[in-house]
């Protein structure tokens, strides 16, 4: 956790290239469906997503801890206020304070099936609704929804991991040079970060506005019929359920056109795509590690860019 008013840059987090990605990914089109972060501790998953907020002043990011009842998160009805004078009370939830901006739950698989249930309804539908005793509330409920997960301390139902529009494992840097980076700009940053952002202050402005630009571009970005049928071969030869992995998967790679200055879906956005989009839906073999899932998708992305 940020101890700190300053928030570190998020240009400077060193690696994790999936992990930025993904969450600029969702930052450019609100539509997507958020981010599943899977992977162990001590691996900028905080970080990043705090992060984000620093880099793109609209956001702000609202935590919602494993321990949150029902009531917490949609907010509450008071009846019996109702019942006195006629007239709904409503105490607004977590939900609410998240419109328009982030929405962090930690440890994610810790959280009950039902409140996961009603927060991925929220973050489709774009709006909460409240019904207690005949008596119903609703608002405008839209968020980039981000969860973080240890798979190890168990994992999502796959109904509730389907819902997820994009995933990423992480894991600690392995390069040497990139792993003393970390802890150099980690201790730079606690000495002084005021000066320390200061120096990220000029990329911070590039990639903000590399963002707005994506935004205006997206809803020009071109998908080829052919693009669709690819997107639909993958579906179907990687035995993934229902059609929203594969709608998922044309966003994402229209989206990766947008932040690519692009005009068009090309193969190599439909491949980048598949890697976010894919992953978590795939049914996982007995004893499969992510790395057999991997060679998976490779062979039915293989002969598609051989064409």
């Amino acid at each position: 956790m940020e101890t700190f008013n300053t928030l570190y840059p998020f240009t400077a987090i060193v690696g994790q290239s999936h992990l930025k990605l993904a969450l600029i990914l969702n930052v450019v089109n609100p539509k997507l469906g958020g981010v599943l972060i899977r992977g162990e501790k001590g691996t900028a998953k905080s970080t990043a997503v705090r992060a984000l907020s620093g880099l793109v002043p609209e956001l702000k990011v609202v935590n919602l801890p494993v321990s949150a009842t029902e009531d917490r998160v949609v907010g509450a009805l008071d009846i019996e206020h109702a019942i006195k004078t006629g007239e709904k009370k409503f105490e607004p939830g977590l939900l609410a304070a998240a419109h328009g901006h982030i929405l962090y739950v930690d440890e994610i698989n810790l959280l009950d099936d039902h409140i996961v249930d009603v927060l991925l309804d929220a973050a489709a539908m774009g709006v909460n609704t409240v019904e207690r005793e005949g008596i119903s509330h609703s608002h405008p409920s839209r968020f980039l929804l981000v969860g973080t997960m240890n798979p190890e301390e168990g994992d999502l139902r796959p109904q509730l991991l389907d819902r997820f529009a994009l995933s990423v494992e992480v894991g600690g840097e392995r390069d040497v040079q990139e792993r003393a980076d970390v802890i150099r700009r980690r201790l730079e940053y606690e000495q002084d970060p005021a000066s320390f952002a200061q120096q990220y202050q000029s990329e911070q402005k590039e990639m903000l506005e590399q963002i707005l630009q994506a935004r205006k571009r997206l809803n020009g970005i071109r998908i080829a019929d052919d693009m669709l049928e690819l997107a639909a071969k993958i579906g179907i030869a990687l035995e993934v359920d229902g059609h929203r992995s594969d709608i998922t998967l044309i966003k994402t790679a229209a989206t990766l056109a947008a932040w690519h200055e692009q005009e068009a879906v090309g193969l190599e956005h439909i491949q980048h795509a598949a890697r976010f989009v894919l992953p978590h839906r795939m049914r996982r073999q007995p004893f499969e590690e992510t790395g057999g899932m991997e060679q998976r998708l490779q062979a039915v992305l293989e002969p598609a860019l051989t064409v």
